[in-house]
């Protein structure tokens, strides 16, 4: 059976936005699995996102403090229907983004990863997929706040879309 996944990071509440938009919650509550690939900055957004998400995979960032770092782990690792997912808050520079996490995470079929707001999809040399959803609720200097959705099917990652996070609607990447 296919796994619909809803991949975020950057949340920053409550410094850069007081909630979630809607439209996201929307996606959360529709997942079968929810990344979130750190910078949640309060406690309070894991134990929502655990109570509405029927799975929640998540990571601590540079700006969450003790309380998220003692129950989330800085790097994570699950395998969903035969695709090896990593996450991981920050990857370095983008400049030999590829062939870096290539060496680091060399049996990972996807790395999700946050920390730069900039939405990133791109495959390595070694077939690494890597994805960064943005941020829902920062968006910097992108036209817009986003998330990530996409779908596990019989072994394979497929349908990976870039959502504007204010309506849910597909975005151009």
């Amino acid at each position: 059976m296919p796994l619909d996944l809803v991949l975020i990071a950057d949340t920053h509440l409550p410094k850069r936005a007081k909630i979630l938009p809607d439209a996201l919650w929307t996606a959360i509550e529709g997942a079968d699995v929810v990344f979130h690939a750190g910078d949640w900055v309060d406690l309070a957004t894991l134990d929502e996102l655990e109570a509405r998400a029927p799975r929640v995979v998540g990571v601590w960032g540079n700006n969450d403090g003790r309380d998220l770092r003692e129950r989330l782990p800085e790097v994570a690792q699950v395998e969903l229907d035969g695709v090896r997912f990593a996450m991981t808050h920050e990857t370095g520079q983008k400049a030999g983004r590829e062939r870096r996490m290539d060496t680091v995470f060399p049996n990972a079929d996807v790395l999700v990863f946050g920390h730069s707001h900039i939405p990133w999809d791109t495959v390595t040399p070694n077939g690494l997929r890597l994805l960064n959803p943005g941020s829902p609720t920062d968006r910097r200097r992108q036209p817009r706040v986003t998330y990530l959705t996409a779908r596990v099917d019989a072994g394979r990652l497929t349908q990976v879309e870039l959502r504007d996070a204010r309506t849910g609607e597909v975005v151009p990447a």
